[in-house]
């Protein structure tokens, strides 16, 4: 994390505290996730608010978080018009959130919704974002890992020195930190990168991630390296300077490859005329190119999906939850 020297102020425990929790195709998992929140409100030291957002999904989920709403009047149920996405759904959420501290979590149950209460410890020390920051991943592939361990590391080196290791999503923020994260309305969000850009005080409560309690993960490798790619364009200027040093390379093999060519006929020496060598210095230039306009064409599409000031998300139903539109 920033090297930044603060100065903590120790503060009251929060008069109310918001949970965020959004959802995709998560009806196996959400009669437990009810049970669960349901005994952690009843160990909070204040009260509670929780948000639970449907981002359209396409089972049951829906029909059980209306259902929840109906029998605990604590649960905010917002269900988008569609599936905006995991990002956009918890940006939903925390534009809802009126608590003076707020956590936003998975609904699978690897973010232990009982850790809440050693990150109100840390809250009430003055830090305004405490993340949970996995010691080990319980119940995943070797594969699934290891991806994750080098996604954390690559974007640390690579994208943004400050981004924590290990940490998801799952995190208390103060209200002063929420409203500051409030004004960052970009449409391709990374919010763990946003959490770090923002600043304030910020700590750590390690914890063992547990399996998935019910379903499948939402996030196949397919989504996985989408979320990579969104990732690093949206917080550095490297794939842009990446592609100008791959251009850069197929540039000087063409170059080297016309010094040879111009050599051989100053030396008078006899040539046949290189099928195999035009055709291979033609695709490294020409795919050097594509591979400039394609990184290029990245950035102008997303500062083309920017400058249309759409809104962020649009919810379709509410229960439990105070009327106002979603942007």
């Amino acid at each position: 994390m920033s090297n930044t020297q603060y100065l903590l102020t120790p503060r009251p425990k929060p008069n109310l505290i918001s949970l965020v929790v959004p959802l995709y195709n998560e009806e196996e998992v959400v009669s437990l996730l009810f049970k669960r929140l349901q005994d952690l409100l009843g160990q909070l030291p204040c009260q509670a608010q929780v948000v639970m957002v449907n981002d359209g999904s396409s089972d049951a989920t829906i029909v059980k978080l209306r259902d929840i709403a109906q029998a605990d009047r604590r649960f905010e149920v917002l269900s988008l018009a569609r599936n905006f996405g995991h990002q956009l759904a918890a940006t939903a959420g925390l534009d809802a959130a009126r608590g003076d501290a707020i956590v936003l979590m998975d609904a699978d149950l690897q973010d232990p919704p009982e850790l809440v209460l050693d990150m109100l410890v840390e809250y009430e020390k003055g830090y305004d974002v405490v993340y949970a920051q996995r010691l080990q991943r319980t119940g995943e592939s070797i594969f699934k890992r290891a991806s994750a361990w080098l996604f954390y590391r690559l974007m640390r080196a690579l994208i943004y020195k400050d981004l924590p290791v290990d940490t998801g999503d799952y995190r208390l923020v103060s209200r002063r930190f929420l409203d500051a994260l409030n004004h960052m309305r970009e449409t391709h969000r990374f919010l763990r990168g946003m959490v770090a850009w923002v600043g304030f005080p910020q700590t750590a409560v390690p914890f063992v991630r547990p399996p998935r309690a019910a379903g499948e993960t939402k996030y196949p490798l397919t989504k996985m390296l989408r979320f990579a790619w969104t990732a690093a364009i949206s917080f550095s200027p490297l794939p842009l300077q990446a592609s100008f040093f791959v251009g850069s390379i197929f540039f000087g093999i063409g170059f080297v490859y016309s010094l040879y060519a111009l050599a051989q006929w100053l030396l008078g020496a006899y040539l046949v005329p290189g099928w195999t060598s035009v055709i291979l210095v033609t695709s490294l230039g020409t795919g050097g190119v594509m591979i400039l306009i394609g990184v290029l064409g990245e950035y102008v599409a997303r500062i083309y999906e920017e400058i249309k000031g759409r809104p962020l998300y649009v919810i379709s139903d509410k229960f439990n939850a105070p009327p106002g539109d979603g942007n």
